[in-house]
């Protein structure tokens, strides 16, 4: 079993930074990629980074590239995503997954366990 527990999130201005932790334990040994995703209020989840655990490739979703910055440390088991410049329409619950199969995944349904999420509000 693995659980995934975030950390970071809070209440920033517009064009603020935060930086979320997602620590992982348990069975972590055959991970192939850790991803964030995030929910609005009556939206759906969506992708917002990935990074592959061997080799370090990173993905971002397009509304987020250039000012989120996806990294990890595989001795300290934690995935980091810094936000900068952030923006209202970056509010939402953010959440740490962990995908165990081959391949980089950008669809929640392909990741296999999930955090509790971490709340992030950008005000204006």
């Amino acid at each position: 079993q693995v659980q995934l527990v975030e950390s970071g999130g809070g209440l920033v201005q517009a064009g603020g930074s935060l930086r979320l932790s997602c620590a992982a334990s348990g069975r972590t040994f055959s991970v192939y990629a850790m991803g964030w995703f995030r929910q609005a209020p009556g939206k759906e989840r969506e992708f917002v980074a990935a990074i592959r655990r061997n080799g370090g490739d990173t993905y971002y979703a397009d509304s987020v590239k250039g000012r989120f910055t996806i990294s990890g440390d595989n001795a300290k088991k934690t995935v980091y995503l810094q936000m900068n410049s952030l923006k209202p329409e970056d509010t939402a619950v953010y959440y740490c997954a962990q995908k165990v199969n081959y391949g980089v995944g950008f669809g929640p349904t392909e990741y296999n366990y999930w955090g509790q999420g971490t709340q992030v509000t950008v005000s204006s």
